[in-house]
């Protein structure tokens, strides 16, 4: 394959400070106002060119948000292996590769010092060249392009939980937590802006009545969404549960204290994964889970259990985007008066009359509103 130089953009935070830090108080303490420099005043060797880099690529096109950065650096695979990230444990990655063996890699400092939306330009799931080393050590040295992202935002960075995975396995509990169904909502967003199929896993089903919970099963099965009744403890539709499994790359993932290390002891006994109650004081799940992990089924396939979430935003997403991801609304987003309409305050709304006639979930419809202005604020 052909090879490019490139222009890429590093950290900002590589650069050393303006100026020392005790410089103030120097100056507040000894005078010499003449002296004072500006607030803003930033003294830099090379100017912006301290930031940038030239690296070699491939000269193939990138496809976006597809890649930890739109430009991965060339590497001769001679020497190098191919594996994924299994796990990720704060500065190193344990990398599996084909034949069941496992490293733990470092990360390049070139692939680290990249300027990217992402909190961490590695992450469990991906694909991944690396230099082995002794004791089965390594060096990543270049990130494959992904497909089928579990992303959400986080302190203005794009979270990336799991990559080159299938489907997600949305795990909401009947009760301890409570259920929350704008919350499936919001994960199904996620879902399908990821590339990924959502399947909704109602837990803890020995604790509650089956009759209530039908119209919801019913309305997310209608609109094409695979929902299921589980209990880890009972053992109530995990055959269910492990053959949609098989076979698949697929991501559990949902609050904290809704069961989804106990599925997965359920679904493969003999993980032995740790498991906790939900707090007593404010009935809300806690951290069980540290770390997205993946691991491999023995009926076929490979699952990655991830942390608790307790906030779950879209990442990159326009309020215009949303309507896309509610996949009942598109029989009428053509219908409506406006092209550009959001289906709030407009009149003659195809939406908002299909809602009054029952053909759309009224409490779907309000999912979509909290999200456009969720969207709005960010």
């Amino acid at each position: 394959m052909a090879k490019k130089k490139v222009r890429v953009e590093f950290r900002k935070n590589r650069s050393k400070p303006p100026r020392s830090n005790t410089w103030t108080s120097e100056f507040r303490e000894h005078g010499y106002e003449e002296q004072a420099t500006l607030g803003d005043e930033r003294v830099r060797a090379r100017g912006d060119l301290s930031r940038a880099r030239t690296i070699i690529t491939d000269d193939a096109p990138a496809e976006p948000g597809n890649s930890p950065t739109d430009q991965m650096p060339s590497v001769t695979t001679t020497d190098l292996l191919f594996g994924r990230v299994i796990k990720v444990l704060g500065l190193h990655n344990v990398v599996e590769t084909a034949s069941g063996e496992q490293y733990k890699c470092a990360i390049r400092r070139l692939l680290k010092n990249l300027h990217t939306s992402e909190r961490s330009v590695v992450t469990t799931g991906d694909l991944v060249w690396f230099k082995p080393e002794a004791n089965f050590e390594g060096m990543i040295m270049r990130v494959e392009p992904r497909h089928g992202n579990l992303t959400r935002a986080s302190r203005k960075k794009e979270h990336v939980l799991v990559a080159n995975v299938d489907q997600v396995v949305i795990v909401v509990s009947l009760v301890e937590p409570e259920l929350k169904p704008h919350l499936i909502d919001r994960y199904i967003a996620v879902a399908m802006k990821g590339d990924l199929k959502p399947i909704i896993c109602l837990n803890k089903a020995d604790l509650v009545e089956h009759g209530n919970l039908q119209p919801l099963i019913g309305y997310y099965n209608q609109i094409g969404i695979p929902t299921l009744l589980t209990s880890a403890s009972s053992g109530y539709g995990i055959s269910n549960l492990r053959e949609l499994l098989a076979g698949k790359a697929s991501v559990f993932s949902g609050q904290s204290g809704v069961g989804k290390s106990s599925l997965l002891n359920a679904v493969q006994p003999g993980l032995s994964l740790r498991v906790r109650n939900v707090s007593e004081v404010n009935n809300k799940g806690r951290h069980t889970t540290t770390t997205a992990e993946l691991i491999r089924l023995e009926g076929g396939g490979y699952l990655v259990d991830t942390p608790g979430v307790r906030q779950l935003e879209l990442w990159d997403t326009i309020p215009e985007e949303v309507e896309m991801y509610f996949v009942e609304f598109r029989p009428f987003i053509t219908m409506c008066a406006y092209p550009d309409c959001s289906h709030t305050h407009e009149s003659k709304c195809a939406v908002k009359q299909a809602v009054e006639r029952r053909l759309i979930s009224a409490r779907r419809y309000h999912s979509y509103l909290g999200m456009i202005k969720t969207d709005k604020r960010n």
